[in-house]
């Protein structure tokens, strides 16, 4: 696995997993719990040290699922992000919020709190004390903040006294670029991490059909997703979390490192409309 040094000095895994999905997705869905344990757990083994959650998912059920998957191994090697939901960004709830999901994920901390979405009813200055509250607690290594513009976080960050805000995700692949080509040098310049959700743009990316990529991916002798994968890492300040449901995703997620694309071929892909 690779890393990326997050503003506060801690690094974040190049390549995570995203469970939106896993345990349900706005309801939530036990009858896969095992089989989800099992292939997350898989995962984990394999490499993906960080696993990206958030308490809407599954009402709760995929933290609860994450938190038997991490209580298996050396909890200091791993990386998990979870979020709080837009209509729970209050002090209060923002700290209810993250104490529920830590108690779900069988854990004293988490290495990144993100703010999931914004809500402009609700004062942005109040949720960022109570993130500066939580992080002087101890309860989160890291603030963060997801699908946020520049504007946003430009206003996020002036509400923090002590600390920064050190990612933003948000969702970011070959057929969809625009709001990169915005967020992501401005993130660049103000040295935080953007974390790509959707990098295989639901699958599609991953199937074969499109001419462009499928030629570099045949010249790399490498798969679709591979290629996908790559060119979004390849930014200096990316990093991506795909969902995998297969052991075979995983390892070709894993295998995306200790090679390089070219120049030429990155402003090639970028022609894919």
């Amino acid at each position: 696995m690779e890393y990326k040094k997050l503003s506060n000095g801690d690094k974040i895994p190049v390549i995570g997993f995203g469970t939106w999905g896993i345990g349900g997705y706005f309801e939530k869905d036990t009858s896969k719990e095992k089989e989800e344990i099992r292939l997350m757990r898989e995962g984990v083994k394999l490499g993906l040290k960080h696993i990206d959650t958030a308490e809407i998912y599954g009402e709760g059920q995929t933290e609860k699922e994450v938190g038997m998957v991490i209580k298996k191994f050396n909890r200091k090697k791993l990386f998990i992000t979870t979020k709080v939901w837009k209509t729970n960004l209050s002090y209060n709830n923002v700290i209810n919020s993250l104490e529920s999901s830590l108690q779900r994920l069988q854990t004293d901390y988490v290495d990144l709190y993100m703010i999931h979405c914004p809500n402009p009813d609700i004062p942005i200055k109040e949720t960022m004390k109570a993130m500066e509250y939580l992080a002087e607690q101890g309860k989160i290594k890291s603030i963060g903040v997801s699908n946020f513009s520049a504007e946003e976080l430009k206003e996020a960050q002036k509400c923090l006294k002590k600390h920064n805000i050190v990612a933003n995700q948000i969702e970011y692949n070959l057929v969809k670029r625009e709001a990169g080509k915005k967020i992501i040098p401005f993130c660049e310049k103000n040295n935080i991490i953007v974390v790509a959700y959707r990098p295989l743009a639901k699958g599609e990316l991953a199937n074969k059909g499109i001419k462009i990529l499928d030629s570099i991916a045949k010249k790399y002798n490498k798969a679709n997703a591979q290629i996908a994968i790559k060119w979004v890492i390849s930014h200096k300040n990316v990093v991506t979390i795909p969902k995998s449901t297969k052991i075979e995703h995983m390892k070709q997620n894993i295998g995306v490192f200790g090679w390089k694309l070219q120049n030429r071929d990155m402003e090639e892909l970028e022609k894919i409309d």
